[in-house]
């Protein structure tokens, strides 16, 4: 199944399966892809899927819209093409062979919402150790669960309020604050917008939340 990975500054924060055959992108909360920045119109761009094929079309937006660095109308979209919108890059993954994604779904951590269950991990090249993590929540309704970070992206926070994540990166595991006026605290003193590497140890707080970041 085709697929669109949303970016902000270097950092996935969604990703987004291609089902229907009309996909919105825009400002507005009422698209498929709520884009939230203001150099994205409102109702920005479309995604047209018919069979194997996906097109982008411009929807006469203020700003433009982007593939690969090049301004386009409407065009048909290949695997590995970037979409820009504003500070959001978008790239368009099509389908490939179960377990070759280069992105995995985020998993969202709400305060007051059971964390869900996780997969066992998958394993690893033989020329690498892989890099194993969990966060273990400490306080809120969810205090004492503790979850592996398997995916390359996990989104935590609360939508419309902060949204920051963890991304596994080769060298470990980084905290960026993604959206929201709030930022996430690492060890009691507020991230900027840069992303900050984490150590074992850790305690990571948002919208009320502590979690603790383990390394193993």
């Amino acid at each position: 199944m085709p697929k669109m990975v949303v970016s902000v500054d270097g950092v996935v924060i969604k990703e987004v399966p291609l089902t229907k055959e009309r996909t919105t992108l825009g400002r507005r909360p009422y698209n498929d892809v709520v884009i939230d920045n203001l150099a994205v119109s409102g109702e920005h761009a479309l995604v047209h899927m018919t069979g194997d094929d996906v097109e982008i079309e411009d929807l006469d937006s203020t700003n433009g819209t982007q593939v690969n660095g090049k301004a386009v109308k409407r065009q048909k979209l290949r695997s590995g093409d970037t979409i820009e919108l504003g500070r959001y890059k978008i790239r368009f993954i099509d389908e490939v062979p179960s377990g070759a994604h280069d992105y995995e779904k985020t998993m969202l951590f709400k305060p007051g919402m059971a964390l869900p269950k996780v997969p066992h991990s998958r394993p690893a090249p033989l020329s690498a150790t892989p890099l194993q993590a969990d966060v273990k929540v400490l306080s809120g309704a969810a205090a004492g669960r503790q979850v592996s970070l398997l995916k390359v992206v996990t989104t935590i926070g609360k939508p419309g309020v902060a949204i920051a994540s963890i991304t596994k990166r080769h060298h470990g595991f980084v905290l960026a604050h993604v959206e929201g006026g709030e930022h996430p605290t690492l060890n009691g003193e507020a991230i900027g917008d840069e992303p900050i590497q984490l150590k074992d140890g850790d305690q990571i707080e948002i919208v009320g939340t502590t979690m603790l970041f383990i390394q193993r």
